[in-house]
């Protein structure tokens, strides 16, 4: 029977990231005979002041909390076959504990789903950025028995340092995310999810929003998941807090999804999951043309991209104003969840990992 320590650094069901990339394939892998153990460094009272503003003290208590996990896990690691690394090990730019994981019996595994070789930090923290190396990730890179990027421009990324490199994209589990019947209702609600970290994206897209509202009047509605302390009173707009018990059913007020985003290094690195997960529930996906959303989406087939405020606008006017439109689009978006980004068309890949 083979064993896998998973390291990450939020406990299950808290990071977005941790849930898609590998702990909706946990059953799975129980399913084929595997046992797994899970090791986190976040805790539920962390949380609280790891992405808070000041706190540097309980910050630091954080840290150090976080080095005794890690020495616990590095004397045990030849108990495993597999150590399956999601992102990084350790919260600072110190690649310590993924270099002496690969010395252990344990074949490493190395996902990441972001340009996290690149500089994004949190606002909260900047007075502790120069505790992060972001040059620490081709140090893993390198040292890895495996490497799994959620999209090809991270892999070409990681083919520089390593050849043993696979793509296996962020999925959906299409049991749980499915298209959901909406009440008959007057208005049409534009939606986003996110965290307060990317909060910034969905703000390019005011402009537009706020053109669309004067055309539309109430008959159009505006909703955030994911920052409850977030609110434009022009739009009438307040957070919802992103639960994962509610997630799917926040989501099925959206009409219509969004996913506006810069171009530049950073979020070329996206893996698409706001666009997936609108699309999986059959909701009309608007985005920016970045990245690998431009292989998820097909312009005006299974969705929208936008490359500009007049893009925006003319798109967004459109599925407004047709519900067929939006179910036409949506179902198209469906069916693309389902052959190429859903959990059941990856399940062999993600077991492949560990063969």
């Amino acid at each position: 029977m083979k064993k896998i320590l998973f390291i990450g650094m939020h406990r299950l069901n808290r990071s977005p990231s941790q849930r898609y990339r590998f702990e909706q394939y946990l059953d799975v892998l129980v399913e084929k005979g595997f046992k797994y153990d899970i090791s986190p460094l976040i805790s539920a009272n962390d949380d609280q002041f790891l992405y808070a503003q000041k706190k540097i003290f309980r910050k630091l208590f954080i840290l150090f909390k976080s080095i005794i996990v890690r020495l616990r896990d590095l004397l045990k690691a030849s108990q495993y076959d597999y150590i399956f690394i999601q992102r990084e090990a350790f919260l600072t730019g110190s690649s310590f504990f993924e270099r002496q994981f690969s010395k252990s019996r344990a074949k490493v595994v190395y996902d990441f789903d972001d340009a996290i070789w690149l500089t994004d930090f949190n606002q909260a923290n900047r007075k502790l950025q120069w505790l992060k190396n972001p040059k620490k990730i081709k140090r893993i890179i390198e040292c890895s028995n495996l490497i799994v990027a959620g999209n090809e421009y991270l892999a070409a990324y990681a083919r520089r340092y390593n050849d043993k490199v696979v793509v296996l994209p962020t999925t959906i589990d299409t049991d749980l995310y499915r298209p959901v019947q909406q009440p008959i209702r007057t208005t049409v609600c534009i939606g986003w999810t996110g965290s307060f970290s990317t909060i910034k994206h969905f703000e390019l897209a005011l402009p537009v929003l706020q053109k669309l509202k004067n055309e539309f009047k109430g008959n159009l509605i505006f909703k955030v998941i994911g920052d409850e302390n977030y609110s434009y009173p022009p739009l009438q707009l307040h957070g919802v807090k992103w639960d994962p018990d509610r997630e799917v059913d926040e989501l099925s007020d959206i009409d219509i999804g969004i996913m506006p985003l810069p171009d530049n290094p950073w979020t070329r690195g996206k893996c698409g999951f706001k666009a997936l997960q609108y699309m999986g529930m059959g909701i009309p996906a608007v985005t920016s043309p970045v990245g690998v959303n431009n292989e998820i989406i097909r312009d005006g087939v299974n969705g929208f991209l936008a490359a500009d405020e007049d893009q925006w606008f003319e798109k967004l006017r459109m599925l407004v104003k047709s519900s067929d439109l939006r179910k036409q689009i949506g179902m198209a978006g469906r069916s693309t969840v389902e052959a190429r980004y859903s959990k059941k068309a990856y399940t062999t890949a993600f077991l492949k990992l560990f063969s």
